[in-house]
């Protein structure tokens, strides 16, 4: 899958995009929205392995040929992804792309033939949960309690669905 909207592209990550991923995870600056403040503490090697045999599928963002995020899908059931995105580049935040990226990957996959996209957010990250609300994800379960961090720290988490129209 590619996508280009614009300045911005969604493209399939690469074993050379290894350093990038490792540097973004392990940012906690980049990661902290996640629960881990201080990073995932992973190395390019296995982040390198990771994309070459896992059943999640990762991508780059791009604007201008400059990488500034990550996306990913993975399948839950046979009709249904779990989505994730990270603008990890802080010169591109706060700047309505996360909705535009969104849009263009969740049309990706209904035209896959999913008919359904679920995407979970911190119980804190009220951006994310407007952005996602905007977007028409409905059908939200609160999990209280269900991520505990590295550090030992307990969040809780929203987790919406949407469904192909």
């Amino acid at each position: 899958m590619e996508l280009r909207h614009g300045n911005l592209l969604i493209r399939r990550a690469l074993p050379t995009d290894a350093a990038q991923l490792a540097a973004w995870w392990n940012d906690g600056v980049v990661m902290a929205h996640a629960g881990f403040p201080n990073g995932i503490g992973t190395d390019a090697d296995t982040v390198e392995k990771q994309l070459l045999s896992d059943d999640t599928h990762r991508f780059i963002i791009e604007s201008e040929g400059v990488s500034i995020g990550e996306m990913c899908w993975r399948e839950t059931s046979p009709a249904t992804a779990e989505i994730g995105i990270k603008i990890c580049n802080p010169a591109y935040q706060n700047r309505g792309l996360g909705k535009t990226l969104l849009r263009l990957f969740i049309e990706a996959l209904f035209r896959q033939g999913f008919s359904c996209i679920e995407v979970s957010t911190m119980l804190s990250n009220r951006r994310a949960q407007h952005v996602y609300e905007q977007l028409g994800f409905g059908e939200k379960t609160l999990v209280k309690d269900g991520r505990t961090a590295p550090d030992g720290a307990v969040y809780s988490y929203l987790t919406y669905k949407l469904y192909r129209p």
